[in-house]
C-alpha cells in the first residue's frame, strides 16, 4: 500500500509540481494550504487542508494519519524571520506525537555541509553573497537544519542551485556543494528526486545537493 504524504508548501513553484508527481505515482496526500483558491488540483488522493504552518493544531491535523513528511514551503515577501525554523518545530512535535519517523526537507546551496562540501571559490563567493542580501533565509535555513539534526529523527534536507522553469529532462546529479555538481537545477527534476526519496533512506542524516 503506498504511503501518505504530509506535504508542506504545496502551492510553491516546487511544491505544486511534487505534488503533481507524487500523486501520479499513487501516493496519497494531505497538503496544508493557506490559500485553497491557489491549488487548482482536484484528486481522490488528495486532502487539502486550508491553514498555516506556523499553527500548531493546523500543522497536526495535517500530520495525523500519514506516513511520511515532505516539508517545501519557505520564504516569501513579508515571511516572519524564522519561518521555517519554527514551522520545522510544530511539524516534528507532530511527527512525534503520531509515531512518525521520516522528514524530506528542501533548502537552498547556501546552507553549508562541512561533513560532505567541498566548495570552491565560486561556491564561497555565492555564499558570502547570500549572507548580504538573503541572510535572513540563510540563518533561518541553518537554523533549521540544527532542529532537523537535533530531533533525533529520519531527516533528509535536499538542497538545490538555482531554480529554473525548464521541462523535466530526468538527467540530474546528486552530489555536494562543490563535488559533482552544477549552478542550477530545473524545478521539475528537482520535485523528482525529492519524490525518490520517499522510498529511498540514503540520505537519511545528510544533504544532498542536487544539480543538472
Amino acid at each position: 500500500m503506498k504511503k501518505t504524504i504530509a506535504l508542506f508548501g504545496a502551492t510553491g513553484q516546487t511544491g505544486k509540481l511534487f505534488l503533481e508527481v507524487a500523486l501520479k505515482a499513487g501516493y496519497n496526500v494531505k497538503a496544508l494550504v493557506r490559500d485553497t483558491n491557489k491549488l487548482h488540483v482536484s484528486n481522490p488522493q488528495l486532502t487539502v487542508v486550508q491553514g498555516d504552518v506556523l499553527n500548531k493544531q493546523d500543522v497536526a491535523q495535517v500530520v495525523k494519519g500519514t506516513d511520511i513528511v515532505v516539508s517545501l514551503f519557505g520564504h516569501v515577501k513579508g515571511s516572519p524571520k524564522w519561518l521555517q525554523t519554527d514551522g520545522t518545530k510544530h511539524i516534528l512535535a507532530a511527527m512525534k506525537k503520531n509515531n512518525i519517523s521520516r522528514i524530506i526537507s528542501l533548502s537552498g546551496g547556501g546552507l553549508p555541509f562541512p561533513e560532505k562540501d567541498e566548495p570552491k571559490f565560486a561556491d564561497k563567493l555565492i555564499r558570502t553573497i547570500m549572507k548580504i542580501v538573503a541572510s535572513k533565509m540563510l540563518n533561518d535555513a541553518v537554523q533549521h537544519y540544527e532542529v532537523l539534526k537535533n530531533s533525533g529523527l529520519e531527516w533528509t534536507i535536499v538542497r538545490a542551485p538555482r531554480l529554473t522553469n525548464d521541462d523535466r529532462s530526468g538527467t540530474y546529479r546528486v552530489g555536494w556543494v562543490g563535488v559533482n555538481a552544477s549552478t542550477k537545477i530545473s524545478r521539475a527534476d528537482l520535485a523528482d528526486f525529492i519524490l525518490t526519496q520517499i522510498e529511498d533512506e540514503t540520505f537519511v542524516g545528510q544533504m544532498p545537493f542536487v544539480s543538472i
